[in-house]
């Protein structure tokens, strides 16, 4: 069965809940086991939040981690008090393990080779790339991923014009160090879903208003739906294969800059990057993703 671990920045906005239900009920029907999720932006209630989520989805104790030193991240969140109630297994943040330390202890435990879904800010994963040996593993970062992940999907990045912006790459200089370290150094095949591809497919308008994630997006704003970044990439993972999930491939090489956030791609038929197009219209998509979250 292949193995994932899910990155998010659980944060402002709520298609990242519309990532994890996707993730769990994949997990509960046997075609994925969620291992662990790693929070890399910081709240007051990021962690017993997402716990409590994932309770009311069924999957309770799952391993979160976060980075606690993510404070950065304007703006307040918009859905994680009405979820702190249903919290099971972590109160607080502190209750965590340090994010870079759970990929590590999660990658190193794995007996096989594990897929990466992230749809958040990338400065735990670039931590990661950039992770000395440690008491977990004596493996670098570098030699860690190398040997126990097999591809990373992201939500990052803008590829429909030359010179990208995109709230992933570019939130300010945490996220675009970041992105610069993640597009140079990432040692495994990564698939980018970027913004031109998710903001006019709107799913969850379907949901009762009696379920939680209904409630998540209400408290967002969008009760009637919203933008699917992050569940079309979550969905494009738990498919596992691009073409399958109704796209079409650019392969090459990403680069983000550290100092602008801008993204750019050079094109190589033997780059280790992809990034996809649609191939139908947005209301397919939609389509697939709430078959999956109602």
């Amino acid at each position: 069965m292949r193995e994932f671990i899910f990155g998010t920045d659980w944060w402002s906005d709520c298609d990242d809940a519309v990532a994890a239900r996707l993730l769990v009920r994949a997990h509960a029907s046997g075609e994925i086991k969620l291992l662990g999720a790693v929070i890399n932006a910081t709240k007051e209630d990021s962690v017993a939040s997402l716990d409590g989520f994932l309770s009311e989805e069924g999957l309770v104790g799952l391993p979160i981690g976060i980075d606690r030193e993510a404070t950065d991240y304007s703006r307040p969140g918009s859905y994680q008090a009405r979820l702190v109630k249903y919290a099971k297994t972590y109160k607080s943040n502190e209750d965590a393990e340090d994010g870079v330390r759970l990929y590590r202890r999660l990658l190193s435990e794995a007996s096989d080779k594990v897929e990466l879904v992230e749809v958040g800010f990338f400065q735990v994963v670039a931590a990661l790339i950039e992770s000395e040996p440690d008491d977990i593993s004596p493996l670098s970062g570098i030699e860690l991923m190398k040997q126990k992940v097999s591809k990373i999907w992201a939500m990052a990045g803008r590829w429909d014009r030359k010179f990208g912006h995109e709230n992933n790459f570019d939130r300010g200089p945490r996220s675009r160090a970041a992105a610069a370290v993640f597009c140079e150094k990432c040692p495994v095949p990564v698939t980018f879903l970027g913004f031109e591809i998710g903001f006019d497919v709107i799913s969850g308008s379907k949901l009762s208003k009696d379920d939680i994630l209904f409630g998540v997006l209400a408290d967002h704003g969008s009760a009637g739906g919203r933008s699917s970044w992050d569940p079309m990439t979550a969905l494009m993972a738990v498919v596992g294969d691009e073409e399958k999930a109704g796209y079409t491939t650019v392969r090459g090489q990403a680069f983000a800059d550290a100092d602008t956030g801008t993204n750019i791609f050079e094109k190589c038929d033997t780059g280790p990057h992809l990034y996809v197009k649609r191939a139908f219209p947005p209301e397919y998509y939609a389509s697939e993703i709430d078959k999956r979250i109602n």
